[in-house]
């Protein structure tokens, strides 16, 4: 292992951009120098995002992961001996149950680093289709796996769903054994910000453990506070090395010169490049294009800069995880980031087999930005976990927007709310489910059913029963020039999805020219969501629903996880429609991989010759 303080990864990124834009980086540099906007950030100084004191009180309270790394470096002892503790006791699983920041810091290091011998398996959980919840816990012993309920606010529906799952199995399975007496909460843990966040956790007093983090923490700023050191205490992993790498960054990060400081100068140009998007000028799409070891880090990287930047009408679309293609099918819209791990064999091949570095060669060469970041070794993700959170914050700067709030997420919520509270007065009128309310289908067939926007029913004739790919293409046809096409999977996540909706994403993409984007929900409404409503109004955005045959109680809750998820689906389609973007449903009925392909073949059947 490299010198976790001392690797290629603390260096500055291998910026590569053409005349024009290296004008707009040079004038952001600029900018950081005369403003001091290093020394302005280490002071803590709000003043750097907004000059509103309302806006820099809230700003001033979300700087604390500045200091993260020296400060959990001091919890290393405790947190090992929580781990051990753990292996001692005879746990033999953990399960971390969180959305956004609390779930994706601890997925990249579960992906990126693995379990170490002799340690505990870990499992993330945050997808509320009954299908994936029973995946991800039915085959665990309750009495022998950690329950970690992970939520910054104490509030979030979705973890506390999970936990009243966990406490219902745990409570079974120790009344099997006649331990009547025994508190499921000996198998719980939790992860939240102390007062009434902590407070407002079920049964947080009796717990196994609660961890308690600094509150100037944002969640999506916390991957190396508890939300990310716990579950790597559970896989065995080095806190010492995943922390001095992330201060080494933090050192090399304080100079002044942009051009040597390895967040700044990714900042500026992530920034600088984005800043005219908007107009139809800028290059807002960040493409990752990661070796396998740590392409993971794309999704934690997608909420940090989507949700950060996301907002007031403008913002930086991340690109994550779609396949490698020709050089001529991206757009002018595009910046890339390499990133790279020593020793890697890298991606997979673009299908007329050109690998990632030659495809890299080849879009530089075309005048494309590309930013290269190459990690010495793993354990350097400690490290751009501090690159990245410098960077956004930086590009938040030049974009002269607060990166620390998320002003629309909340929009989708209060519409799940109302739609659940339905839920709640049909339960305890006797009914199990609320009447659904009445929806125009535009078409179906082929397992696909399509309910559209206001707008989209209104442009289609009233008369003529329209075809699937009739409406697919009225839909498409409404995606503007700089243009990203987003694919929003309320489905159970599985390695045969992710794979069909890779080949929809190449397909859209090589056919139209845009970009492609895709996550599953509910986890993408505490990501890309903010992005989405408050963003540059570019997205275009198919939701992919499906049935419940197999649905799942939450013990105790006046609805099922089947109608939780429905309801965060049809909130954020509400909220999209009202700020008049375009979306239409696609409704897989009872199979999503059959209506997957169904939704490839018309969409190639549509974009045929394009």
């Amino acid at each position: 292992m490299s010198d976790p303080t001392q690797g290629a990864g603390a260096t500055p990124p291998e910026i590569r951009l053409n005349a024009d834009d290296a004008q707009r980086w040079a004038a952001a540099a600029d900018r950081a120098r005369t403003g001091s906007w290093v020394k302005r950030l280490f002071d803590r100084d709000p003043s750097l995002w907004s000059s509103d004191p309302a806006v820099q009180a809230g700003i001033a309270d979300r700087l604390g992961w500045l200091d993260a790394p020296k400060h959990f470096s001091e919890q290393i002892p405790a947190l090992e001996g929580f781990g051990e503790g753990l292996r001692e006791d005879g746990f033999r699983a953990a399960v971390v149950a969180g959305m956004g920041g609390s779930s994706l810091a601890p997925e990249v290091l579960l992906r990126t680093f693995g379990v170490a011998p002799g340690w505990l398996e870990l499992r993330v959980l945050d997808s509320t289709d009954p299908v994936a919840v029973g995946a991800v816990v039915d085959d665990l012993d309750p009495l022998a796996t950690l329950f970690v309920v992970a939520s910054k606010s104490g509030t979030t529906t979705e973890p506390l769903a999970f936990q009243a799952d966990a406490w219902a199995r745990i409570r079974a399975a120790l009344d099997a054994r006649h331990e009547h007496s025994e508190s499921p909460g000996f198998l719980i843990a939790a992860i939240s910000d102390p007062g009434k966040s902590i407070g407002a956790i079920p049964h947080h007093d009796e717990l196994r453990e609660v961890f308690l983090n600094p509150p100037d923490i944002g969640g999506r700023y916390s991957a190396l506070t508890y939300v990310g050191l716990v579950p790597a205490s559970v896989i065995g992993l080095s806190l010492t090395d995943l922390l001095a790498s992330a201060s080494g960054m933090l050192t090399r990060c304080q100079e002044p010169e942009p051009a040597a400081n390895p967040g700044l100068a990714l900042g500026l140009a992530l920034g600088s490049l984005a800043v005219a998007a908007p107009a139809g000028a800028g290059r807002d799409k960040v493409t990752f294009i990661a070796d396998p070891e740590i392409a993971s880090l794309g999704s934690w990287l997608e909420q940090l800069i989507a949700e950060s930047t996301g907002k007031q009408g403008v913002g930086i679309v991340p690109v994550d995880l779609e396949p490698l293609g020709a050089a001529s099918a991206y757009g002018p819209d595009r910046v890339f980031v390499r990133l790279a791990l020593a020793g890697s064999a890298g991606p997979a091949p673009a299908p007329d087999g050109t690998t990632a570095d030659a495809l890299v060669e080849q879009l530089a060469t075309a005048g494309h930005p590309v930013i290269r970041i190459e990690l010495a070794d793993r354990i350097d993700i400690g490290a751009e976990f501090i690159r990245w959170e410098v960077a956004t914050v930086i590009a938040g700067a030049v974009l002269g927007i607060d990166a620390f709030d998320q002003p629309n997420v909340e929009e989708a919520k209060i519409l799940t709310r109302e739609l659940l509270a339905r839920h709640g007065q049909a339960a305890e009128a006797g009914l199990y489910e609320a009447p659904p309310p009445p929806i125009d289908l535009l078409a179906a067939g082929d397992g696909l059913a399509l309910i559209g926007d206001a707008a989209l029913n209104a442009a289609g004739p009233a008369d003529t029963p329209a075809t699937v790919e009739a409406v697919l293409r009225r839909h498409l046809d409404r995606a503007k020039p700089n243009a990203y096409l987003c694919l929003q999977a309320y489905i159970a996540p599985s390695p045969e999805r992710d794979a069909a909706l890779a080949r929809i994403r190449t397909l859209l993409r090589d056919r139209t020219g845009r970009a492609t984007t895709s996550g599953y929900g509910p986890r993408f409404l505490h990501s890309t969501g903010q992005l989405h409503k408050g963003g540059a109004p570019l997205g275009l955005f198919f939701q992919l629903t499906a049935d419940h045959p197999q649905d799942r109680e939450i013990p105790d809750w006046p609805y099922t996880f089947g109608q939780l998820i429905d309801a965060q689906a049809a909130g954020d389609f509400g909220v999209l429609e009202s700020h008049h973007l375009p979306v239409l449903r696609v409704h897989l009925e009872a199979d999503p991989d059959a209506g997957l392909a169904a939704l490839e073949r018309a969409l190639d059947a549509v974009l045929a010759g394009s």
